[in-house]
């Protein structure tokens, strides 16, 4: 091996094992002027431990900047050169991978659009066996966390052992305030199921706008992600592409000086102590949660088997909307949030509704 690619291993090594890790530039690379003096203007925070840039950019319609492609591979290996920090990009294809890792990629990442078909994350793990380099895996588009655990797997059988997860929120119909909507649940739950990967947050795809990206990437440390992918610009509103949700490399060093950095845990006996006893105390109320809902479903079979009896719907929506309006009015001043409370309301009316249904049509 030569001393080239041991030391683009080393470099990339480095940033990898970073905590938190913090990756920023541009959504795309549109000339190299601009994707050196955004590098240059990151590596000045001090702050930023990998730069990135859109090489070739998978647009939802035609018609929109699809990146510059290949011809900007050079660009990155020069921002490299001038800043010592490596340089990610996302790839799509088999081709892609082999174009980047010629032109020395050190970081490569899968997208959203990309892991939500298996061909096509097998075509990029084919391109990658016999290959050491770092993969980062979006989440798909859709929330399908499947996709995304087969796509690590399809990743990991090519040789891979470095392998990380970027959460950036998933397409939901009827979202508003968001891009893309975060659905924290299936992030969390992704993270339970593979405690030894590395997971960060992609705020700038969740949001798409720049003024809550603040809150989001808050957000996401609080619950102990890795680290961050943010889109930055040297002038945002020009951008050719996702301008609403970039920032200058300034302004990204100050949103990341105004981070309230946790750590999962801390060496104390005093603290260890106090959180034991509390969560003891949860402990015992979700004990007695399980048996009230187990009570509850007992008294539910009994009304479905009664429904039976008397040739009646399951559904009955005017009784449902009843024991909503009621949730709602206990639960406001309980502090319990409307959106919480249909979650709720709803995931146990479905229970309900699936054991009477197995009474009905036994």
């Amino acid at each position: 091996m030569s001393t080239q690619a041991v030391e683009k291993i080393s470099l990339a090594q480095e940033a990898w094992e970073k905590r938190p890790l913090i990756i920023s530039g541009p959504c795309s690379a549109e000339t190299e002027e601009q994707v050196i003096e955004t590098a240059q203007r990151l590596a000045k925070t001090g702050k930023v431990n990998a730069i990135r840039a859109g090489i070739w950019k998978p647009r939802t319609r035609p018609g929109s900047f699809e990146g510059v492609g290949t011809k900007g591979l050079p660009w990155m290996q020069q921002a490299r050169k001038i800043t010592g920090l490596p340089v990610a990009v996302e790839v799509a294809t088999g081709k892609q991978v082999e174009d980047a890792l010629h032109f020395d990629v050190d970081i490569l990442w899968i997208g959203a659009r990309t892991t939500v078909n298996p061909f096509s994350v097998q075509e990029i793990a084919d391109a990658l066996k016999g290959v050491k380099v770092p993969v980062l895996i979006k989440n798909p588009i859709n929330p399908d966390l499947e996709l995304w655990i087969g796509a690590a797997e399809r990743v990991a059988k090519a040789g891979i052992d470095q392998i990380g997860l970027i959460h950036r929120g998933f397409s939901n119909y009827g979202n508003t305030e968001f891009r893309n909507a975060p659905m924290w649940h299936l992030a969390i739950e992704m993270k339970r199921r593979n405690p030894g990967m590395m997971m960060i947050n992609d705020p700038s795809h969740i949001c798409g706008r720049r003024d809550i990206l603040q809150d989001v990437a808050q957000k996401a440390i609080d619950l102990d992600f890795d680290g961050l992918i943010v889109e930055t610009h040297i002038d945002p509103d020009n951008a050719w592409s996702d301008a609403k949700q970039q920032i200058t490399p300034e302004a990204f060093g100050e949103m990341l000086s105004q981070i309230v950095w946790r750590k999962e845990d801390i060496d104390s006996a005093d603290f260890h102590s106090h959180l034991e006893k509390m969560r003891q105390q949860i402990n015992h109320l979700d004990d007695e949660l399980m048996t009230l809902l187990g009570q509850r479903m007992k008294i539910a079979d009994k009304i479905g088997q009664y429904k039976k009896d008397n040739a009646v719907t399951i559904l009955q929506t005017t009784r449902w909307n009843e024991i909503l309006e009621r949730a709602y009015q206990k639960g406001d001043p309980l502090g319990l949030s409307k959106e919480f409370i249909t979650r709720y309301m709803d995931a146990v009316h479905m229970e309900s509704i699936n054991r009477q249904n197995k009474i009905m049509n036994s």
